[in-house]
């Protein structure tokens, strides 16, 4: 398994893994799978060229089988922290600690920033699995917010997870 840093080549691999991920979870996000799958595939390519948003793949081969991000902040007085977003893995990788891998590379893209010190993240409550691979990659509970998320009538909490860049 190979992890990397992506660019605008990946572009068109990112953004139908991204729409699985959004079909496949609907509740882990803000936005819909409507409003995303309507966005243009430049600004998708954009994305990945972004310096304030460092996302990574992991590949099997030539394929992306996994994602995740880290968002660096621009204002002055919350420069020392970076936001972990859009983890997610094809069902097929689950499992197999790749997921780890991806959390790892981040966490390492994070300590290459001198500025960050503190990383954060929300995961939707009841995904067990993801908030036992945050638990183990030193990532705590830092709150709860309630009715966060709205799919249909079903409502959804966020719970708020955080470490410091560079701890254990």
């Amino acid at each position: 398994m190979l992890i990397q840093r992506l660019n605008g080549r990946h572009a068109a691999q990112y953004r139908a893994l991204s729409l699985e991920a959004y079909a496949r979870h609907p509740q882990a996000f803000a936005s819909s799978i409507g409003d995303r799958a309507a966005i243009p595939l430049a600004w998708w390519a954009a994305r990945l060229d972004d310096e304030l948003d460092l996302l990574l793949g992991a590949f099997e081969g030539e394929v992306l089988v996994g994602i995740v991000g880290l968002a660096l902040e621009l204002e002055a007085h919350a420069r020392h922290k970076a936001t972990l977003f859009g983890l997610y893995l094809s069902q097929a990788w689950r499992q197999g600690g790749v997921g780890y891998q991806l959390v790892q590379g981040v966490l390492a893209e994070a300590r290459e920033q001198p500025q960050v010190r503190l990383i954060q993240l929300t995961v939707t409550a009841g995904s067990d699995a993801a908030i036992a691979l945050y638990r183990r990659c030193g990532f705590m509970q830092s709150g709860l917010e309630s009715l966060a998320v709205r799919v249909g009538d079903d409502y959804f909490d966020k719970i708020h997870m955080c470490r410091e860049a560079r701890e254990l």
